[in-house]
């Protein structure tokens, strides 16, 4: 295997942890039973979209939370689509490859092109992110059941500060910060004028900035 795979899936399988415990525990401070939030993280397996339910549900708005991680994982549409010869042939294979296509293992996957190289790429590092992410939520609902108040430990501000680290790079580019800027305009406006949930959904028309530019 190569060791620098090795190293950076190691790494990021850490940085998955800590933001898995972050969810386990800010699940369990908001009110879902710890079994509720465990079997989330194992049968839906998506960080950004159990986070965001997990914010709705609390404010009493489920179907929202349903749409909206609808809306947020039909990029894995196409993402299955650029990484179907990864995951390999069989009903079984690809039953278990579609639920490790998250965003990490698509990209270590489209970095490579040796087709053999790219099938283990894929499935090393969705294995080791569905390991991460769930061992990191058995241990936050542990620790949210067993403190209670997780704003004490800054457990809550742990998935918003992975997502700035991530968003960063991204932000060098002026359409993209543009896009980014005017989607949070739209979520702080409407924010006291809408349901909880819907600010999130409205921001997607930041988007209308970058179809505007192409043409």
């Amino acid at each position: 295997m190569d060791s620098s795979l090795a190293r950076d899936v190691g790494a990021i399988g850490l940085a998955v942890f800590a933001v898995g415990m972050s969810f386990g525990a800010i699940a369990v401070a908001a009110g879902l039973p710890g079994w509720a939030v465990i079997t989330m993280s194992v049968v839906v397996f998506a960080g950004g979209s159990q986070f965001m339910a997990v914010g709705l549900i609390a404010a009493g708005n489920p179907f929202a939370a349903v749409f909206a991680g609808l809306l947020l994982n039909a990029r894995h549409l196409p993402f299955g689509l650029a990484v179907a010869d990864a995951v390999g042939t069989g009903w079984r294979r690809r039953l278990i490859g579609s639920h490790l296509l998250i965003d990490e293992s698509v990209a270590f996957t489209m970095a490579r092109s040796d087709p053999a190289e790219r099938h283990r790429v894929y499935w090393l590092t969705g294995a080791t992110l569905f390991v991460s992410w769930n061992a990191g939520g058995v241990l936050g609902v542990l620790l949210g059941e067993a403190v209670g108040d997780t704003d004490a430990l800054g457990l809550d501000a742990a998935f918003p500060a992975g997502l700035i680290a991530l968003l960063l790079p991204s932000l060098r580019d002026k359409e993209t910060r543009n896009v980014a800027l005017a989607g949070a305009l739209v979520a702080v406006v409407t924010t006291p004028l809408l349901p909880a949930g819907l600010p999130v959904l409205l921001a997607l028309s930041g988007l209308l900035l970058m179809r505007r530019s192409a043409s």
